[in-house]
Order: C-alpha cells, then structure tokens, then sequence
C-alpha cells in the first residue's frame, strides 16, 4: 500500500512539473503587440522611444499584461504627418495593435488620431502633443474616447511665455512659429498672451520646413524691430530661421518653446548666441515619485532625463499598459481606453511607476481593486478630453545641456494664467 501511494505521489508530481512547464511554455510564446509611433530620426526624438521601451522592459519583467510579453513595435514618423499615419496604418493594419503610442508633434498626431486611430477603435496616447485642438475634437466628440495625453496644453507654455518676456521687460516681440497644428495653435495662443500682458506682437510669421532658405520669412519678423524673438519652431527650422536671423541682425533676446530644448539645436546655433535665450516646458511636480522617476531614469540609462518629453513619455507607457492589464487579455482599443480611469484613479490604491508597481496592480485589478498611478509626472488626472494639467519651468543652455531658472508649481501656472483672463 505504501509503494502504491508513493507511486501515486511520484505521478503527481510529474503531472504537476508538466502542467507548469506547460504553462510556462505558453506564457513565453504569448505576445502582445503595442505600436509606436515617433521621431526617432531626429536627436531629441530617440530618448523618447528609449523611454517608452524601458518601460516595456518593465512590464515584461513583472510578468507581462495578462501573463503575455509585451512586443513594442517602433515606427520613425519623421515629424512629417504622410509618414507617421502611413507607419501607425502599418502597425494597426499588418501588426493588428489595438494601442498606439505617440506621436509627438500635434501635427502627426492629430492626423493619426482622425485617420486611423478612431475609425479603427485603437487606443492612442500620447506623450508630447500639446494642440488645444484635441481639446476641441474631444468637446465635439470626435476622439469616441480613444484619446489621451501627458502633456498639458499648448496654454501652459504659451503663458509661461508671455511671463517670461513680461518678467524681462519686453514690450515688442516677433514670432516665428511652425506652421502645422501645433504651431499655428501656439501661434494664436501666444499672440492672445502676449497682448493680455501689453506686449506688443510686430509679427508672427509662419515657417515652413524643409526650405532652403528663411531669409524672407525673418526679414519679415525684423521689419518691426522687435526687442525679442518668440520661437514656435523645431530644431531644423529652427537652427536655419535663427542662424538667419543673427546673421540679418536680429536680437538674441529668445524665448523657445520646449521644442528647441534639443542638444543638436544648440551645437548647431551656438551656445555663445543663446546667453539670453530662454526656454519654457511643462515640469514634473515636486513629489516623491517624479523625484524616484529620476533615479530610475538615471540607474537605466546612466544619465540625467534632461530632455523634452522623457517623463511623459514613462507614464504615457505605463498608464497604458496599465489600462491594457485591467482591460484583460485580448481587449480591442476602445475597452484598453475605457479602463484608463482605473488605474488613474484618485480612490485607488497607491502603486509605483516601476516593476514592482505594476505587479502589485495587476493582483489589484483581478480582485476589481482601482489604482492610483504614482508616476514620473505626479499622480496623473486625466479630464473628460483625455487632457492634464501641470506645472512649468523655465530653463537656459548650458556647456553640457540645460538648467532651470524658474519653477512654476500647478498652482501658481493657473494663477497666472487666471490673471491673465
């Protein structure tokens, strides 16, 4: 009797190791595909995707979403509109992804959004677009829901400024801004700013890229002797439109937007013309997770995340596969979308933006638990548009990249912008 139940353990056990060898076997070889759509082509662009993957890495190393690997496929959109919504028809039509991320520019991702994310019912989030107009196309209904963003508004920056030419004393100021979605949103915004604060706009000139030459354009900004530049611009155009500009002699009193805060824009101006160049961003808040955001970024990647856009892209990432976990295996787009307020949830329960925070939430969600995402940019609220809010600094170059000069807390960006109205 007792040969026989040893066998009978013997088997069991066997069956056990097989079962879990078996499952084992299966969740290695389950994949889940999310698209990727952003500029890796350019300098500032590459970290972005870096980010993001990190944060598949992450994930995969917690166990996956759903017990399944996570597969982030990356297409270069080359800041050109035609080429981000041919990549993100690729990923969604041949790559059969139900999550975009991206894009960055407002004007390849609102494209994307209108011609492929919504009429396919896929998911997008993005890190880095700032247009007030997805505001509008959400207020009409028009993104079905499927759209979120990281990044606050083009207002922020545009306040941020208007404050910052206030705060210096201007009372002329041109603008070069680049013409697409998210420039000529900027355009209006900043030129509203400007002339709440008495401060005349002499010109705004839009600036198309790819020309081989922007004297016309800034010898239109110059007719009206403006005491400093505005610049709505890209690195590419906006290393040429500057360079003319000095060489026309135009004022070195700059105020960037967070676009220029590029290391191949500085290099290729030189840093001896941007002494009295002043650039504005949105900001993570001073809290314990943005603060533990670094340290990871910096444990990764052995360096600091000083460029645009790197914190939102980590919690555009994880807030999304987040969402993808409490949707469950399998789930199309616009279920991934409609799971986004449970894992951003202000009741929830506290998670960390790391490895060990999304395996604790996955244990929260299969008992139908909420959380609240603690993550690089703060605890993340999302408005009824799918819009953040957040605070601002403002920054100069430096020999090995750039330093704050102001920090704006969420507070004091709505005072200001308050005061203003």
């Amino acid at each position: 009797m007792k040969k026989e139940n040893g066998s009978f353990a013997l088997k069991l056990c066997v069956a056990i190791c097989l079962a879990l060898f078996a499952s084992n076997s299966v969740s290695q070889a389950c994949t889940t595909k999310v698209g990727a759509v952003l500029p890796t082509s350019v300098d500032w662009g590459r970290p972005i995707a870096e980010t993001a993957q990190f944060v598949v890495e992450q994930v995969n190393e917690s166990g996956g979403v759903s017990g399944c690997k996570i597969e982030m496929i990356l297409r270069d959109t080359q800041v050109d509109p035609k080429v981000g919504v041919d990549a993100a028809k690729a990923l969604v039509d041949l790559d059969g992804v139900q999550l975009l991320l991206g894009a960055v520019s407002s004007g390849v991702s609102m494209p994307i959004l209108t011609s492929v994310s919504v009429p396919s019912k896929v998911m997008q989030m993005s890190c880095c677009s700032s247009s007030t107009a997805f505001s509008k196309l959400a207020e009409d209904g028009k993104t079905k829901g499927l759209w979120y963003r990281t990044f606050a508004t083009t207002g922020v920056q545009s306040a941020v400024g208007a404050k910052v030419a206030k705060d210096r004393g201007f009372k002329t100021v041109a603008i070069l801004y680049k013409n697409d979605d998210w420039g000529q949103d900027l355009n209006r915004l900043i030129t509203r700013d400007f002339g709440a604060l008495g401060i005349k706009v002499t010109s705004a000139v839009a600036i198309n890229d790819g020309q081989p030459s922007y004297k016309a354009e800034v010898t239109n900004a110059l007719s009206g002797n403006p005491e400093a530049l505005y610049l709505g611009l890209y690195p590419n155009e906006g290393t040429a439109a500057v360079r003319e500009w000095l060489s026309l002699g135009g004022t070195q009193n700059m105020i960037m937007a967070n676009s220029l805060k590029s290391e191949d824009f500085r290099e290729n101006v030189g840093l001896q013309y941007l002494d009295n160049a002043f650039g504005t961003d949105t900001a993570s808040p001073r809290v314990a997770s943005a603060d533990e955001f670094v340290k990871l970024y910096k444990n990764h990647f052995g360096k600091e995340p000083s460029g645009p856009g790197l914190a939102n892209s980590y919690d555009a990432t994880m807030i999304a596969l987040l969402a993808m976990e409490a949707a469950g295996k399998g789930a199309t787009g616009d279920q991934i979308a409609s799971q986004v307020s449970r894992v951003t949830d202000p009741e929830g329960t506290p998670i960390t933006a790391d490895a060990a925070g999304f395996k604790a939430a996955r244990t929260i969600l299969a008992e139908g638990g909420n959380v609240m995402y603690q993550g690089a940019t703060g605890n993340v609220r999302f408005d009824k548009n799918g819009d953040v809010s957040a605070p601002a600094v403002v920054w100069k170059f430096t020999d090995t990249g750039t330093k704050e000069i102001e920090y704006l807390s969420l507070t004091e960006v709505d005072e200001f912008i308050a005061s203003m109205n």
